[in-house]
């Protein structure tokens, strides 16, 4: 039985939408081409569409979200693109326009800063509704830098009156001791990560004033031993590595006003050989908790290098062989 065909055509308002649509030297065209059959012609008003009629119905469905984004101001880049295109096979590219719309925060330099995947979406209001959020995935979903923005957002907004971030810095192990400098300067290269994400939202002058007055506190792990922490934004960041009495000993630290969010990724665990993990076991301790928020990332919410995405599936598929 042969395949039905389809034709169609959708109208450009200048060849500006074209250069939009299809990227610096058509990248995101051949992005496109590369995972269809069918043909995609370009003239100055106009894409025309010619293959397969589940393929064009397809197309168009992409070109017309993507459209619909250009349109209203958006700037597309290439993991923009790659993302439309694998909801737009589901039929699901519509969900993109929602998305694009909310701004959660500006950087201190004025760039807005949105939700890139349906994930991060579920994420930042789960984070909203829920006083304890673990946001679990691999590297690049956005988990560490959505939580820093909504902790000082709820900072400005008055909703917290200080920040509390920590990682454990367990790959230096015991030979923290051995390392030159004080105890500051031992950790920092623990919590780099952190620092970034806030020199990113407020600017280096403002973070460290922050930092002066004790609106932010950058503390490794055992700093929060023995504390109650009330009207703060906690954010424990690589909790894989967490051991299950430390994990405990955060969750125990919530007060009153305050907010948790417990980020980590389980396939990423540098604990030494035969010690549990604090986030796996917390998975299974306290999924049944209804005012707890567990949000899964999966390898299409990275909005790193389109490389990294690749590289996560490939060490998904060789860990599932060996097993």
């Amino acid at each position: 039985m042969t395949e039905q065909t389809r034709s169609i055509k959708i109208p450009l308002h200048n060849a500006g939408e074209g250069l939009a649509l299809f990227g610096p030297q058509d990248t995101y065209l051949k992005m496109i081409e590369r995972q269809f059959k069918a043909r995609i012609d370009s003239r100055e008003e106009e894409i025309a569409v010619h293959g397969p009629q589940q393929e064009t119905d397809q197309l168009e469905h992409l070109f017309d979200v993507l459209l619909q984004l250009v349109r209203n101001g958006y700037n597309l880049t290439e993991r923009d693109v790659q993302y439309a295109l694998e909801l737009a096979k589901d039929f699901r590219a519509d969900q993109l326009l929602d998305l694009f719309k909310g701004e959660i925060a500006l950087t201190f330099r004025g760039k807005p800063i949105r939700p890139k995947t349906i994930g991060q979406k579920h994420y930042v209001t789960t984070i909203k509704k829920k006083d304890i959020v673990f946001g679990i995935g691999p590297a690049g979903t956005g988990k560490t830098y959505l939580a820093v923005v909504l902790a000082v957002t709820a900072l400005k907004e008055g909703l917290v009156k200080r920040i509390v971030l920590s990682r454990p810095a367990v790959e230096a192990g015991e030979s923290l001791g051995f390392l030159p400098g004080d105890l500051q300067e031992k950790v920092d290269p623990y919590l780099r990560p952190l620092y970034d994400a806030l020199y990113d939202i407020m600017g280096t002058d403002q973070v460290a004033k922050a930092l002066e007055r004790g609106l932010i506190e950058i503390a490794p792990l055992a700093y929060m031993r023995g504390r109650t922490l009330e009207d703060a934004f906690i954010i424990l960041d690589e909790a894989q590595n967490t051991t299950p009495e430390q994990m405990k000993m955060v969750l125990t630290r919530l007060g009153f006003g305050s907010k948790m969010v417990i980020t980590g990724d389980v396939t990423q665990i540098d604990l030494p050989r035969g010690k549990k993990s604090g986030l796996v076991e917390a998975r299974l301790i306290l999924n049944g908790i209804s005012d707890i928020g567990f949000v899964t990332f999966a390898e299409e919410d990275v909005v790193r290098h389109s490389l990294v995405q690749k590289i996560i599936v490939a060490y998904e598929k060789a860990a599932e062989s060996i097993e």
